[in-house]
């Protein structure tokens, strides 16, 4: 009678490790082809790039292993240095610029009368935009002559003859580049605050309104501890996107003037594709990963410290 017992607690173990194996089995399956993706287009040209960075590689002719000469290298560099110091100018001011506007417009437009549905979807018509077709658009605003805003500002003779060329300037080129980002993105992040809005339970903000708190109290003590999560990832998406500006900067300013408004993916794109200086590129875009991994990081982590705190 006890090994029948045995013999039958041994099967029924089997059982349930096979099918275990089966539920292992199936879910690796499933997993495949996002695994093959990638490593196919991701694993396998990090690491060739990493390879390319340790080497001197030349566009044509056989390229010679240097070690760590280029990251040596970026660190003497004062034209990287300089595009990192404007990329890090342009993130310090899009970036707060971007949650607040936004931030406002979600608490402005979360009703769901007529009037906040309309300006809702007026103020995300923007987000579909491609970033190149927005980049035009503003070139051509801001042409002189011809664009509607110089013509505008000198109607109400806020300009004076002859017309300034504003992206013959650093400042407001640099100004132009940001107004045309926040016009773009604030549509997205508006919707994904209002969307963490909308999802804390208005029960919260009743019994709190029930227990005498005004409009700041419930928006300090509740909205925002519960938007912490759509807070960070509306500030890492935003950074992340900051971090890595490029085609704003190609197509509206292309650089100039003077290579002043040169960020730090335009100068990668530089040193690799037009002096063709291949491995010291590669160690320029390992070295941004790099950083971008560490703020991201380390915004996540100061978020989730701080919502343990409170």
């Amino acid at each position: 009678m006890e090994a029948a017992r045995t013999r039958v607690g041994v099967r029924s173990r089997r059982r349930v490790l096979t099918w275990r194996r089966r539920r292992q089995l199936a879910g690796l399956l499933f997993v495949l082809p996002a695994l093959a993706c990638t490593t196919l287009f991701f694993l396998i040209p990090l690491g060739l790039d990493f390879w390319m960075s340790l080497n001197q590689w030349p566009l044509l002719g056989d390229h010679t292993f240097v070690g760590i000469q280029n990251y040596a290298q970026a660190i003497h560099d004062s034209g990287f240095l300089g595009s990192v110091g404007l990329t890090l100018l342009y993130t310090l001011v899009v970036t707060p610029a971007l949650l607040f506007l936004a931030f406002v417009l979600a608490l402005l437009v979360q009703g769901t009368d007529l009037a906040s549905r309309f300006f809702r979807t007026l103020y995300f018509l923007p987000v579909p935009v491609g970033l190149a077709t927005a980049s035009y658009l503003f070139v051509w605003l801001v042409q002189p002559n011809v664009g509607p805003i110089i013509r505008g500002l000198e109607l109400v003779r806020v300009l004076h003859q002859p017309p300034p060329v504003w992206l013959a300037t650093t400042i407001p080129a640099l100004a132009v580049v940001i107004g045309m980002v926040v016009w773009k993105v604030t549509g997205l992040q508006m919707i994904l605050l209002m969307s963490g809005m909308q999802s804390i339970p208005g029960s919260l903000h009743e019994a709190a309104t029930v227990d005498g708190a005004g409009w700041w109290r419930r928006f300090v003590h509740i909205t925002l501890p519960l938007l912490r999560p759509t807070l960070a990832l509306v500030l890492v998406f935003s950074i992340a996107g900051s971090l890595l500006a490029f085609d704003q900067f190609y197509i509206i300013t292309a650089g100039g003037p003077s290579n002043s408004t040169l960020t730090s993916v335009y100068w990668i794109y530089r040193t690799s594709f037009v002096s063709f200086h291949l491995g010291y590129g590669a160690a320029l875009s390992i070295l941004m990963m790099l950083a971008l991994g560490a703020v991201s990081a380390l915004q996540l982590l100061l978020i989730r410290q701080s919502a343990e705190l409170s």
